[in-house]
This record gives structure tokens, C-alpha cells and sequence, in this order.
């Protein structure tokens, strides 16, 4: 079994395959990459780019290559001693379309259908309308429209003997039982009959078998049925309400999709109606959609999961607990890391009792944003925002907007159900069934408003002491903003919603309605937290944007040098595998685009005046007819994100490279547009306001209009970028070298200025990395060309290699802060990994942007660290200190100076050795 040092995330799709990912298997590996990472491979909807719209959980993707694919991949993999961990997707399935089976039974068989209980469906709705029906809001249009203009269409299968219903690409299909409604208007007295015999069926397992033989005998008959269409097509009033009664007869009311936000009867992925929710705790399901997995974990051919949207689940920990024991049973006590898709808020832990190796590091790249931001930048920055865009400089209060515009608007049936739910508590209960439904939504949204993490996880023996600590903050802030007549209910809600353990009460109907009440709201807040963060504040805050990012703690600006340790000390003990992640596919901006802004936060005020003559020199790029778009906040996030993903080297000139430039940019800002919710949306697009904005773009980068915006952009990002580059190769050696597993995203081998998907899911042009792995180029040459990116792919080689050579030293090895003394202390940070008596010091710069005046290189002249000493412990003195990254040697007994350890190179790795005679190793 090859042991864990360094994952590499692929992205797979129809154009980039399981065999496409075999070829790069050698450069993976000379790379110094153990395991490869893959996204969902399992079959996807046609056509997906991610994976995670998953329509059979049976078969591998065929568009992918499928199984024969797989298997070449994983051979491959093995000749090269390395490991597959394979992503996949627990919560959810794509549905409506026509292309996933089990969800289509469930349309065609409603409860009767072995899959009724696979979905997360509330069959027995409050909506009466709803009674024993699912909703399908899959229209374009209202469901009157639908019928008037033709979209919705009868179509017979006459291979199959069936009748569906098609809107576009949706397949709605027909219960049998309704097939009488059709077959009843035919002249032909042998189809009557058989209508008869389809009215008779019902929605067992026997009217199944039966409606299999008899759609069997309708295909032998099927060159009768199309003049029975006819009557339930064209535009007259009488054929629509032929349809109309015949869709009335159906498991399923078909709606605009607009009604899910309100009504919408089973859950989904967030607010995604072409995602449905599965009910993966119960073991059948768990089982059937986990089947190929075990199997290919049987096989040998997979060696980790990463799991997706834990917190989707009812219950996170019996499903980790339950995944462990089947794995442990497949392949006994070998190891195989299984890590989860969490995001953890501020102050927050992994679940110390869930059997997971730990997350996939949103929150490391969290720890070192933080790092990496100063702090005198806060209030510079916050002033020119309030100014420009006369919005929050608190990311809570966008945090709190958001998550009300989220509950008001795209979850609100979501909310209303958990409402619903706690009003049956309350009823069953003397003591509480005065409550009112109002009186319960309205609490029940405030303290949703106000909770500061994703989810708890609350079970029959109540919550863990840090659940009780989140929650009451969520009770604290809910008082602040209810009215006082609401006060009393959240006593209750705290005892409903965990606060009171469930096992006190005796088995029967009030336990059950808490607990299911209980679990309803624990899945609701995660995707009302996503929604609202993620999904929305994230793209109106725009104090500094390098701090707003997925798993971000975007309340906070920065952190000290000291907070950085005692967090990576904690995952050194609690979960020494945790993935070390600083780019994925789900970030918002790459992580030398971040590396780069963070720069801004050291020369705020300089920053600042700039954008203020920005502001004026703009002018003329404004649309004559909407001169306040965009408006001052959405300007300027759009130079942040000009100045964090320029393309270094594109002049202002280049009208080829800018035109390219221009195009990815513009992708980027509708989303932004969009997602933020402010002056256009998904749900609602503001065409003309987006047209405005993506002229303005337009004419500042491609016009001669734009031209000395342009000139002063191209400046402003000569004029950060080195330092931008200098923080990036302080992140990539940190994620190399702190306690856990780094964790590598497709082509970020190079600088990564890209921006959020599909932006960061573009092709990787793996020849060129090849290429520059293989180049017999010196360390200092590709310092001085640092802005091809094949630096930092050097760093990650070297670092890699190290780690292949003392994979205990990584993998068990302590994690020691040290002092540093001098002029430039607070500018450095230093640790230590030991493992016996093998020791790495590992030292990078912080904060050094002054450090380096103009110099044009990211590294900081050697003379300029003055004094600046880092103090090692008195058990390392009289010994011998030795450069891995940047060749030096040094006595330890008066410590390490930077001058000396960071003359070379900008950041260094040094070997503690006992002896000045032990040989170094050169790569």
C-alpha cells in the first residue's frame, strides 16, 4: 500500500477521461505526488463537467471511459507506486431529465416505487394540493402557460408499450392506472379493453408485474396509438384540459420552477431543483448507492474517499461510523484515509468521534490567508469600501443580510417545513400548544440568521459541549433581533433543537416528531449557510477579496504568526493526515490570485489614492444611459479581481492577450453579478444592467478609451506582483512542510491567477509542465525568470522529494514553533519538524512587501534582514545547519540569520545535522 505524502486533484469530464488522467500518471509521479485525486466518476449527466450530478451510482461514467478505463488508470498508477483516492457524493442524485432511473420510477410508481424512500420526499405535504404527490418544478414557465403553448407534450414509447409526459429535456412518465384516460378515446375496441385492464392496476409489486405484461401487449398494438395523441395535443381548450386531467392523475404535480423555492415538498442539494437529496441513512440506500464503491474498494482498486457535503447528511457520524465498518470489512486494517468536505467556522473542530482522517483543508487555506494579511491594512481598506460602496464593512452584517434574502426567498419552503414540523412539537405538548406557526417561523429564521457555523450535530443524547457553546450564540443573537414578545419561544426551540436530550422522553409519537424536527433543521442550516456565504456574501463584501473565499473566516482580517502554530499543533495531534489544500475546484479566486491581493493589505493607503483617481479616470468607460453601472461596489471588486488575476507579462497593448484576458473576465463578472443578488440574479437577470457592466469591462480592457485605465492597472500589478509571488512560495512550501497531507489542484504547478469556475476548470496544459520539469535549469535562473511559474513548480518538486525520502519525519514528526529575534521578527516565521533525531528547519518571510523596496525579483535582498535571528531550542546548538532550497551552511550555536539562510533563495528548508561531515543531498 503506497503511503499518503501528496494528493493531486484531476477534474474529469467527457474531454478530460479516466485514460486522458493515465498519460499524466509518469509526470505525477516525477513530480513527487503519491496519490491522485479524483473528482465523482461514478455515471453523471450527460455532459458534466464535475461529476457530482450523479444519475446511475452503479456504473463507472462511460463518457469518462468507463470501467476499462478505470482499471488502465489504476494499473498505471500501481507501476508507479501510486494510490487513487476517489471523490464521491453521498447526499444527492441529479434528477428530472430523462436520464436517471431510480427517480423516474418514482414519477411513473410514486410511493409504490422501491425508490419511493430513496429520495428525501414528504409525501404527506401541508400544501393540500400536494397530498400523496411529489412536486416537479422543472417548467419554464407556469404550469397554465405550459399547457397553453405546447410545451408540455404527450409522447408514446412504442418499443416499450409507455406514454410520458415531455417538457424539453424532462421525461415525465405516466403511471399505468392513467393509461385507461387515453386508451378509453380510441375506436378500436381491443385498445378499450385494454384501458380497462390498465384501470384496474394499482401500486403494488402485482400491478408492477401486471403493467409490465400489459405495456408489453399496447407495444405489440403500438400502430394504433397515435391518433390517440392528437386529443391531448394543439392549442385547443379541450385538449389542454384533457392533459391537464390526466396529468392531475399522476404521483406528481408538475410546476414552474419557480414554486420550489416555496413549495417544494423534498429536499435538495441547496436550491438546486435538478439535485435531489437521498436518505442515505438508511441502509438499504446507503448500500445500493455505495454498491460500486465497495466493489471497487474490494477490488483494490480505490485507496481513499473524499466525501462530499458531509453536512448534508441526517447524521453525519453514523454515516462515517458506518463507512468505516463496511471498509474495514473489505480490505481489514490497511490503511485507507477517508476524509470529509467540511467547512469549519470560526473556533470550530472536526468531531473528534467521527472515523475520518480529517477534512479536505478549506480551512488551511483559511490559516494561511490570515497569515499573510496585515493588519494595519483593516481600516485603510474598510474606509475606501464604505466610501466606494456604501455597504457593510462587517462580513457578518453581509453574512446576516444574505442569510435573510436566503430564507425569504430560495429555501423558504425548506423553512417553512422545519416550521411546520416544530408547530406538531408544539401542539403535542399542553404546555406549548398555544404557539403560534407565525410566532415559530419567526424565531426558528432569527436564529437560523444567527448561527455561526454551518450545522450542529445534535443526536438522541442531545449536543457536545461545542454545539451548546455555537448554539447559544445563535440564541444570543436571535434575542437581539426578535421582537421581546417573541423572546419566550426560544427557550423552546433551544430544547426542541437539541438542547433537551431525546431519550428522556418515552418512545412514541412526541419523541419521533422532535427528532425528526431535529434533523430537518440540522440539514437545513448548512445549505442556508452556504447559500447565504459562499453563494452570495462572498461576492458583495469587497474590503479586501483575497479574504473571501470558500471556508474562509472572513470576519477576521489577519492573524498572528502565534495563531498559525497552535493550529497547525492541533492538527498535528488531532488529525495528521488532514488534505492541505490552498487551491480547489470550488474556490472563488486561485491561490496566487489571493497570494497576490494580500499585498494590497500592506500598502492600503498607496492602494487606496489609486483607486480614488480610478474612480474619476473611469468615467468615460460608463454607459451614457446607466452611468452608475456598475455601481461604486461592484467597480471596485472589479479592479481587485483585475489586479489579482492579470496575466503577468500582458501589456496594455497586447490586444490578442487582452481579448482572451477579456473573455475569461467577463464569464467571471455575470456570475459575480448574479451571485451578490443585488442588482441582477440567477432567478431574475437584469439583461440590461449585465450588458452595461460587460461594456464597461470591455472598453477598459480592449478599447482606446481603456488604454490609461489599462497602463495604470498594468503599474499597479508590476508594482505587487513580485511580492504577490514571494507570498505564494511562502504558501506552497508551508503546505509542503505543516503537520498534514498536501494537497495539489490541477496546473497550479504554475502560478494559479484564475478566477471562479469554470474559469479555474479550464485545461491544463500538462506538456509545459512536463517540459519545465525536465529542464536542466538552476535554481537562481528560475528565480530570475520567476514569472513563467516553473519556480514555484520547482519548489513543489524539491519539497515532494523530501518528503518521499523521510516520509516519517512528515507523516509522525513533531511540530516545534520558534522564536525569532531582531529587526525583522515579526516579518518571519520559523518551525521546526523533528521525527528522532531528524530535524528540518523550515523558515519563510511574512508581511515582506517593504522588505523588498522595488526590487523586481520575489525575494528579499539578503543585507535587508539586518540582524533577524531564528532562536533554535539549546538540544540543536553546536551543530550544522544545511540549505536544501537555497545552499548555505551554517553553525546553529547563535542561531539562524536570515541573511545568511534566505540569501539564496526566498524561503529555505535547512537539515539539522550533528556533524559538518554528514553529506547533503543535491537535487
Amino acid at each position: 500500500m503506497t503511503e499518503l505524502r501528496a494528493t493531486l486533484r484531476l477534474q474529469l469530464h467527457k474531454d478530460f477521461t479516466l485514460f486522458d488522467a493515465a498519460a499524466q500518471v509518469p509526470y505525477m509521479a516525477q513530480l513527487g505526488v503519491s496519490h491522485l485525486y479524483a473528482s465523482p466518476i461514478l455515471t453523471a449527466r450527460p455532459g458534466s463537467q464535475h461529476g457530482y450530478d450523479v444519475i446511475d451510482p452503479t456504473r463507472i461514467n462511460p463518457e469518462l471511459g468507463g470501467e476499462d478505463a478505470l482499471v488502465q488508470l489504476v494499473n498505471t498508477l500501481r507501476a508507479h507506486d501510486m494510490g487513487l483516492i476517489l471523490d464521491i457524493v453521498p447526499n444527492h442524485m441529479a434528477v428530472g431529465g430523462d436520464g436517471n432511473p431510480w427517480w423516474l420510477d418514482v414519477l411513473e410508481w410514486g410511493q409504490g416505487s422501491p425508490y419511493a424512500s430513496f429520495f428525501d420526499i414528504q409525501w404527506q405535504s401541508h400544501d393540500p394540493l400536494l397530498s400523496g404527490q411529489l412536486l416537479v418544478p422543472f417548467l419554464r414557465s407556469d404550469y397554465g402557460a405550459a399547457l397553453r403553448d405546447g410545451t408540455l407534450v404527450l409522447h408514446f414509447d412504442a418499443q416499450r408499450g409507455r406514454f410520458h409526459a415531455q417538457h424539453f429535456e424532462h421525461r415525465l412518465p405516466l403511471t399505468p392506472a392513467s393509461y385507461a384516460s387515453i386508451l378509453r378515446g380510441s375506436d378500436d375496441a381491443d385498445l378499450r379493453a385494454l384501458g380497462q385492464r390498465f384501470a384496474r392496476l394499482g401500486n403494488d409489486d402485482a400491478s408492477r408485474a401486471q403493467a409490465a405484461q400489459l405495456c408489453a401487449e399496447l407495444a405489440a398494438q403500438a400502430h394504433k396509438v397515435p391518433p390517440l395523441l392528437a386529443g391531448f395535443q394543439g392549442g385547443d381548450e379541450a385538449a389542454q384540459k384533457r392533459l391537464h386531467a390526466l396529468l392531475e392523475r399522476q404521483h406528481y404535480r408538475v410546476a414552474s420552477w419557480r414554486t420550489a423555492a416555496d413549495d417544494i415538498n423534498w429536499r435538495r442539494f441547496f436550491d438546486i431543483n435538478e439535485l435531489g437529496a437521498l436518505r442515505v441513512e438508511h441502509r438499504q440506500v446507503f448500500e445500493q448507492t455505495h454498491a460500486k464503491v465497495f466493489e471497487l474498494i474490494e477490488r483494490g482498486l480505490i485507496d481513499g474517499l473524499r466525501i462530499d457535503h458531509i453536512d448534508g447528511l441526517a447524521n453525519p457520524r453514523a454515516y462515517c461510523s458506518r463507512l468505516r465498518r463496511r471498509v474495514r470489512q473489505l480490505c481489514g486494517d490497511a490503511p485507507f484515509p477517508i476524509f470529509v468536505e467540511k467547512i469549519l467556522g470560526a473556533g470550530e473542530q472536526l468531531p473528534q468521534e467521527w472515523p475520518v482522517d480529517g477534512t479536505t483543508g478549506y480551512e488551511f487555506m483559511n490559516q494561511v490567508s490570515l497569515l499573510q494579511h496585515d493588519p494595519h491594512g483593516e481600516l485603510p481598506l474598510s474606509e475606501l469600501w464604505q466610501t466606494l460602496s456604501g455597504r457593510p464593512t462587517a462580513f457578518e452584517e453581509e453574512i446576516q443580510q444574505a442569510r435573510r434574502l436566503v430564507l425569504e426567498g430560495s429555501l423558504a419552503g425548506d423553512l417553512e417545513e422545519v416550521a411546520q414540523r416544530l408547530l406538531h412539537v408544539a401542539r403535542h405538548d399542553i404546555a406549548t400548544r398555544d404557539l403560534t406557526l407565525g410566532a415559530i417561523r419567526r424565531a426558528l429564521r432569527e436564529l437560523i440568521v444567527h448561527f455561526p457555523v454551518y450545522r450542529t450535530y445534535a443526536q438522541a443524547c442531545g449536543r457536545s459541549q461545542q454545539d451548546r457553546r455555537f448554539f447559544q450564540q445563535a440564541l444570543d443573537g436571535a434575542r437581539q433581533t426578535l421582537a421581546e414578545a417573541d423572546w419566550p419561544l426560544l427557550p423552546h426551540l433551544d430544547d426542541w433543537l437539541g438542547g433537551a436530550i431525546l431519550r428522556t422522553l418515552p418512545p412514541g409519537r412526541a419523541r419521533c416528531l422532535r427528532a425528526q424536527a431535529l434533523t430537518r433543521f440540522q440539514q437545513l442550516t448548512s445549505p442556508v449557510a452556504a447559500k447565504a456565504v459562499e453563494d452570495t456574501a462572498l461576492y458583495r463584501a469587497g474590503v479586501l477579496l483575497s479574504r473571501y473565499d470558500v471556508g474562509f473566516d472572513a470576519e477576521h482580517f489577519s492573524a498572528s504568526v502565534e495563531r498559525f502554530h497552535q493550529a497547525c499543533a492541533e492538527r498535528a495531534a488531532e488529525h495528521p493526515l488532514n488534505l492541505l489544500a490552498t487551491a480547489t475546484h470550488d474556490h472563488k479566486r486561485g491561490e496566487d490570485c489571493r497570494a497576490r491581493l494580500a499585498v494590497l493589505s500592506e500598502r492600503a493607503a498607496w492602494y487606496a489614492e489609486r483607486v480614488k483617481d480610478w474612480h474619476h479616470l473611469a468615467q468615460p468607460l460608463r454607459s451614457r444611459s446607466l452611468q452608475q453601472t456598475p455601481d461604486g461596489g461592484e467597480e471596485a471588486i472589479l479592479y481587485q479581481a483585475l489586479i489579482g488575476s492579470w496575466p503577468l507579462g500582458l501589456q496594455a497593448d497586447d490586444e490578442v492577450g487582452l481579448d482572451a484576458y477579456l473573455q475569461r473576465v467577463l464569464g467571471w463578472q455575470r456570475k459575480a453579478l448574479r451571485e451578490a443578488k443585488l442588482n441582477s440574479a440567477w432567478s431574475a437577470p437584469n439583461d440590461e444592467y449585465e450588458a452595461a457592466c460587460a461594456d464597461f469591462l470591455r472598453r477598459l480592457l480592449c478599447e482606446p478609451t481603456g488604454l490609461a485605465m489599462r497602463q495604470e492597472l498594468v503599474g499597479t500589478v508590476a508594482a505587487v506582483a513580485p511580492a504577490g509571488a514571494l507570498n505564494s512560495l511562502v504558501q506552497c512550501l508551508l503546505r509542503l512542510t505543516t503537520p498534514g497531507v498536501p494537497d495539489l489542484y490541477q496546473g497550479c504547478e504554475f502560478w494559479d491567477f484564475s478566477l471562479v469556475d469554470p474559469d479555474n476548470r479550464r485545461p491544463v496544459d500538462f506538456p509545459a509542465r512536463q517540459a519545465a520539469l525536465h529542464a536542466e535549469v538552476t535554481a537562481e535562473a528560475r528565480l530570475e525568470n520567476w514569472q513563467d511559474g516553473r519556480i514555484k513548480q520547482w519548489l513543489i518538486r524539491q519539497a515532494l522529494a523530501l518528503r518521499s525520502e523521510r516520509p516519517q519525519l512528515f507523516s509522525h514528526g513533531s511540530y516545534q514553533p520558534l522564536g525569532v529575534a531582531g529587526e525583522h521578527a515579526a516579518q518571519v516565521l520559523a518551525f521546526l519538524r523533528s521525527h528522532g533525531d531528524d530535524h528540518l528547519l523550515v523558515i519563510v518571510p511574512r508581511l515582506a512587501a517593504g522588505l523588498l523596496d522595488e526590487h523586481p525579483v520575489p525575494h528579499v535582498p539578503p543585507q535587508r534582514w539586518g540582524n533577524t535571528t531564528v532562536v533554535l531550542p539549546d538540544a540543536l546548538h553546536d551543530r550544522q545547519a544545511t540549505g536544501m532550497l537555497g545552499d548555505c551552511q551554517v553553525a546553529t550555536d547563535q542561531g539562524i540569520a536570515l541573511a545568511t539562510a534566505l540569501a539564496r533563495f526566498p524561503v529555505n528548508l535547512l537539515r539539522i545535522t550533528p556533524s559538518l561531515q554528514e553529506p547533503r543531498h543535491d537535487r
